[in-house]
């Protein structure tokens, strides 16, 4: 089964990191981003991607096709170009790099991938979230309930600390980003059957996938959300990039691989 990330936005809120390269380059630990969620997926053995590209696309593609040089020792003899590869750190991806358009909206770019996912079942992704959502599970629950479409709903984090403030108006208490159990979100990692082009006819190029084709999901009954109670990040902002920093010095949730 192949997974499609969408990598092709211009990352606007952070432009701190993406005024040179698009968002799924952003690093940590050294690594991109688009690099951690590959190497997730991997660990389920599903080692097919398809990326959307768009800002900046040749930057991946050349991450992609040079991933050999990227994660290897090298000694290059400049006179005649001869290379010698030392400790190798390749993987056994397979991935199909399509440019979707420099504006092109979500729903868009999902249409235009539509002859690569071969009319099978596909997984698709955001290329800036991170999570250690267990896949096969997943999987399982989509193939239970025979929709079009499984989102992954993970738990509302709010995004400033919140007050608890008594009669006297006096703070008695101060939760940092609390969790709200009671509201989730999309956080992308979707199952989906290749019936979800039925929702993509017509000129969908300028349409934002979850204001459009889910919606339409939803109101046709088609859309099931998985529920994840574990580890979900985005990187939106600067902040986030700070945060998943902190994180991998620490044994990150998502770093199932040694």
């Amino acid at each position: 089964m192949k997974v499609v990330i969408l990598a092709g936005g211009m990352g606007t809120r952070l432009m701190e990191e993406t005024t040179t390269i698009p968002k799924p380059m952003v690093e940590i630990g050294g690594k991109p981003i688009l690099w951690h969620i590959m190497k997730y997926y991997s660990k389920f053995n599903y080692k097919e991607f398809i990326i959307c590209l768009g800002y900046k696309g040749y930057i991946i593609k050349e991450y992609i096709k040079n991933y050999y040089l990227h994660n290897s020792n090298v000694t290059v003899n400049v006179k005649n170009d001869e290379l010698v590869i030392h400790d190798s750190d390749t993987e056994d991806f397979i991935v199909t790099l399509v440019d979707t358009g420099l504006h092109t909206n979500t729903a868009g770019r999902i249409k235009k991938i539509k002859n690569f996912v071969n009319d099978e079942r596909f997984m698709l992704t955001y290329g800036d979230g991170l999570s250690n959502v267990d896949i096969n599970q997943l999987l399982k629950f989509h193939s239970s309930h025979n929709k079009i479409a499984t989102l992954t709903s993970v738990k509302s984090l709010n995004q400033f600390g919140v007050l608890n403030i008594n009669s006297k108006d006096e703070v008695y208490d101060f939760t940092e980003k609390p969790e709200n159990l009671n509201s989730r979100i999309n956080g992308g990692f979707f199952v989906f059957e290749p019936e979800l082009f039925n929702y993509l006819d017509g000129d969908v190029e300028k349409i934002q996938f979850e204001k459009g084709p889910l919606k339409e999901l939803s109101k046709d009954g088609e859309l099931m959300a998985y529920k994840h109670n574990g580890f979900w990040k985005s990187m939106d902002a600067l902040r986030d990039k700070v945060e998943f920093e902190s994180l991998w010095n620490s044994n990150p949730e998502w770093k199932i691989w040694k």
